[in-house]
């Protein structure tokens, strides 16, 4: 644990990473004040000027917060070290650490890890980006031997020291393009997870993934060769067979790849503990959930879909006729590469949101669309245009903050406006 004693410790962000790592800076022995853009309890409303009259020897800076924005540059000015959330966190935790990152996937992926480490007797907690601040899991009375720690590139921004046990690189695809200048911007960002790791760390990335050589990496892929591959609905570990995909919940290519991520991650990992503890594990809500079968249309939550490959990977996967609804925020992405793909898929697209008149704009001459204003007249519309066999494939393409709070917020309301249904789950 950092002996912080005597110092003082600005921490801007007043969400739930800000509060805990105020909570931690505390426990170190530091003199903490919290500062945000707007008013939040416990702390001080503050903007770049105010900023700039801080003098502190530390400033911790939320994942939320824009690192390269001025309010950020105001407290750095004149302060001492700047560190994120994560960074300071596990400069306090003693423990093993194995970092997740890439654009779709993580949230999977991190808690099979969670649940396979926990299966060959060691404790671990899923932590980071996944909605537990590394700050909390390090003041647990009983703090775990391993972290499954996701990791959004916002995170991976302000790391210095930052150093993972084991890293799992899943995939890269453009997205927070209303946050970044460039996709390569993006990519930069993300790749900081590499930039400490030492020659015997061990990388599991997706097969054609371009990284440096970094570590010791071993490769997976649901559709070309690598160290862990699919064949015929099994998972194989080099030439054994070592899990069947129909003996577990999860389905589609994406989730085979999530499996063989974690399962390589763990080299102590025997089929037989896998194969336990796959068969219990149910899927995170908003990700191809299957919400209800109305008249023998089935009505599936993506919302978790909040940029075009997560859309991708929904549409793929789909083998009925699909009326897909999409729409949200604008972020700043290019939605025409999908064009082919909407066209294979796609019988019917309903957009809304502030997105909704563009993606009509981009698609109304590959397929029929129509925009609407609100989910909920999305969804009727949906009703209304099905028959029997259909798929209504709610999955947005892009995040939810033009008219809800978060994507759970937003597949909650699709949920709440899907028609009862005639056959249970």
């Amino acid at each position: 644990m950092l002996d912080l004693t005597g110092k003082t410790v600005a921490v801007l962000g007043a969400g739930r990473s800000g509060q805990a790592a105020a909570a931690l800076a505390r426990h170190c022995g530091a003199v903490v004040t919290i500062y945000d853009s707007r008013e939040a309890p416990g702390a001080i409303l503050a903007t770049p000027e105010t900023g700039q009259e801080v003098n502190v020897d530390l400033v911790i800076v939320s994942p939320g917060i824009e690192t390269l924005g001025d309010f950020v540059k105001g407290f750095a000015k004149g302060s001492g070290a700047l560190w994120g959330e994560v960074e300071f966190a596990w400069r306090c935790y003693d423990g093993h650490t194995i970092g997740i990152t890439g654009t779709n996937g993580k949230t999977t992926t991190t808690e099979l890890v969670r649940d396979l480490v926990e299966a060959t007797g060691k404790s671990c907690v899923a932590c980071g980006n996944y909605g537990v601040p590394l700050s909390e899991v390090v003041l647990y009375e009983k703090v775990p031997e391993v972290i499954s720690l996701e990791l959004s590139s916002f995170q991976l921004e302000t790391i210095i020291d930052f150093k993972p046990d084991a890293v799992i690189w899943l995939n890269f695809s453009p997205d927070h393009m209303d946050r970044y200048q460039s996709v390569q911007e993006y990519r930069e960002a993300k790749l900081r997870i590499l930039e400490n790791i030492s020659p015997e760390t061990l990388v599991v990335l997706r097969a054609g993934e371009e990284l440096p050589e970094k570590g010791q990496m071993v490769t997976f892929s649901s559709d070309q060769p690598a160290h862990w591959s699919l064949r015929n609905g099994d998972i194989y570990c080099d030439e054994e067979k070592f899990l069947t995909m129909s003996e577990t919940r999860l389905r589609g290519l994406h989730n085979a790849e999530n499996i063989m991520a974690a399962c390589a991650v763990i080299p102590e990992l025997s089929p037989e503990i896998a194969a336990r503890t796959l068969a219990l594990y149910s899927p995170p809500e908003h990700r191809c959930e299957l919400v209800a079968i109305v008249d023998e249309v089935e009505y599936l939550n993506d919302s978790k879909a909040t940029n075009l490959h997560a859309l991708e990977s929904a549409l793929r996967s789909q083998t009925r006729p699909t009326i897909l609804i999409a729409g949200g925020k604008e972020k700043g992405l290019d939605y025409r590469p999908l064009a082919s793909l909407l066209d294979r898929k796609v019988k019917f697209m309903i957009s809304f949101g502030e997105i909704g008149g563009a993606l009509k704009a981009a698609f109304s001459e590959t397929l029929s669309c129509e925009t609407v204003t609100t989910l909920e007249e999305a969804v009727a519309l949906a009703a209304s245009a099905s028959v029997p066999g259909d798929t209504v494939l709610f999955s947005p393409g892009t995040s939810s903050f033009d008219q809800f709070q978060s994507y759970e917020a937003r597949g909650a309301a699709f949920k709440a406006a899907v028609p009862r249904p005639t056959q249970s789950l």
